[in-house]
């Protein structure tokens, strides 16, 4: 794991389409709102789907771990920082999921994603350099910032 990492946020709003029976926000919908904030932090980086398509590679998630906290309600305001953790070997974000109006944690997370070569379908072990040197290019640029 690197000692430096990177943070971006989304705000989301709990919509009622969201809600399960018991007026909470289902909790497979915690996986969206997860992506939200992991699309913010890829493109902070300037390493998006498109940019990770056209190097060749896609990522899917290979692990998923939710703390769920307290629930998210409907029309609640709610921030999610997404957290660069790891790039060396996989990409690993953890999030934090927090009520806008009091800053209370409501859920923790992490997920992992794995590079696979479009072209042969197989997994790489470790990271493709250009997406290392991404994410070394934007520390070398932000480190006093």
């Amino acid at each position: 794991m690197n000692s430096r990492t990177i943070t971006a946020s989304a705000e989301i709003q709990i919509q009622f389409y969201d809600l399960d029976p018991m007026n909470v926000a289902w909790h497979g919908n915690y996986v969206k709102y997860m992506e939200t904030a992991r699309c913010a932090l890829l493109d902070k980086i300037h390493y998006d789907y498109f940019e990770m398509e056209k190097a060749g590679y896609v990522w899917p998630v290979v692990q998923l771990h939710i703390k769920y906290i307290r629930p998210l309600r409907f029309m609640q305001k709610v921030r999610i920082e997404a957290t660069l953790v790891e790039y060396d070997v996989c990409l690993k974000i953890r999030y934090r999921f927090m009520d806008v109006e009091t800053g209370k944690v409501i859920t923790k997370a992490e997920s992992t994603q794995m590079a696979v070569n479009l072209k042969t379908h197989e997994s790489m072990i470790g990271s493709p350099r250009d997406f290392v040197e991404r994410i070394e290019k934007y520390l070398a640029e932000n480190e006093n910032g």
